[in-house]
C-alpha cells in the first residue's frame, strides 16, 4: 500500500490550497495539518469536507504566526525553537530543563488541533520530523499504539554508520510503541523517476510513505503531471487508518 502525505496544511494560504488541489487530482491521499498557523482556521473545514485523512504536524521549530496566543505558548515554544535550531546533535540530545515545554506544547498543539477538527488526528509527524527528537521519544510524550511517520528509509552507503544506527534506533522505537509504514521516503529528488518506480514497487508488499510539499512550485507541478499520475493509478492507495498493529 502505498500513502502519499503533504506535510504543511495550514501553514499558509498557499499551503493549503496546493494541497487540496492535489487532494482533489488524487495525487495525495492524506495531509499533515500545522495549527497555530495563519492558514489553520480556515485550512480545517475545507479538509472535513473533502474527506481528507489529516494528522498532527507537531511543530517545533516553526514560530506560530497566529496573532492571538496565550504568553505560555508562545514563550514555551520560543524557548524550544531556540534549543533545537542551536546544533544539529539537540534533537538527539534529551534535554531536562525543556522537559515539560516539550510535553506542554505537544499538548497545546493536539488541543488546537482537535478544537479545530472535532477529533483527534488520523496519524502524527513531526515538521523537520522533530516529533522523533529525544525529548519526545524519552519522554513518551506520542500516545502509545498512535499512528505515527517513522524516519527516512536508507540503505548501506546512503550515509555514514552512526547516522545509520541512529536512524535504526529511531525505528526500534518507533516499531515497538506506535503504528506506522514499513518504509517512509521524499518524493526529491524529482529528476529520478527510476527511484520513484522503485518505490511504489516496495508498495506491492509494504506499507510505504512518501512524503511530498506541494507549496512548492516544483513539487506540485511534478505531482499534477502524467508521469506520476500513471505511477499513483498502478499502485495500491490506502491510508493510516489502514494500517493494522503487528506484534
Amino acid at each position: 500500500m502505498i500513502i502519499i502525505t503533504a506535510d504543511d496544511y495550514g501553514k499558509t494560504r498557499h499551503a493549503t490550497d496546493s494541497i487540496l488541489k492535489c487532494f482533489s487530482n488524487k495525487s495525495i491521499t492524506s495531509a499533515s495539518v500545522m495549527v497555530f498557523m495563519e492558514d489553520s482556521k480556515r485550512a480545517a473545514p475545507l479538509a472535513l469536507q473533502a474527506g481528507m485523512e489529516v494528522g498532527l504536524h507537531i511543530n517545533f521549530t516553526m514560530p506560530f504566526s497566529v496573532d492571538k496566543i496565550s504568553s505560555n505558548i508562545r514563550d514555551r515554544h520560543s524557548r524550544v525553537i531556540s534549543y533545537l535550531s542551536k546544533s544539529k546533535l539537540a534533537q538527539i540530545i534529551y534535554n531536562p530543563l525543556l522537559a515539560d515545554s516539550f510535553d506542554f506544547l505537544f499538548k497545546a498543539q493536539l488541543e488546537e488541533f482537535m478544537r479545530l477538527y472535532g477529533k483527534a488526528p488520523d496519524f502524527y509527524n513531526g515538521h523537520h520530523h522533530m516529533h522523533l527528537c529525544a525529548n519526545m521519544l524519552m519522554g513518551k510524550i506520542l500516545p502509545k499504539g498512535a499512528r505515527a511517520r517513522r524516519t527516512f528509509t536508507l540503505d548501506k552507503g546512503e550515509v555514514n554508520l552512526f547516522n545509520l544506527f541512529y536512524r535504526r534506533l529511531l525505528d526500534n522505537i518507533i516499531a515497538r510503541r506506535y503504528i506506522s509504514t514499513d518504509c517512509f521516503f521524499s518524493i526529491l529528488p524529482l529528476q529520478n523517476h527510476e527511484r520513484l518506480r522503485n518505490i511504489f514497487n516496495r508498495a506491492v508488499s509494504s506499507n510505504v510513505e512518501i512524503e511530498v510539499h506541494p507549496e512548492n512550485a516544483d513539487e506540485i507541478g511534478y505531482l499534477l503531471g502524467d508521469q506520476y499520475l500513471s505511477l499513483m493509478e498502478s499502485a495500491h492507495v490506502g491510508n493510516f487508518n489502514e494500517i493494522i498493529y503487528r506484534s
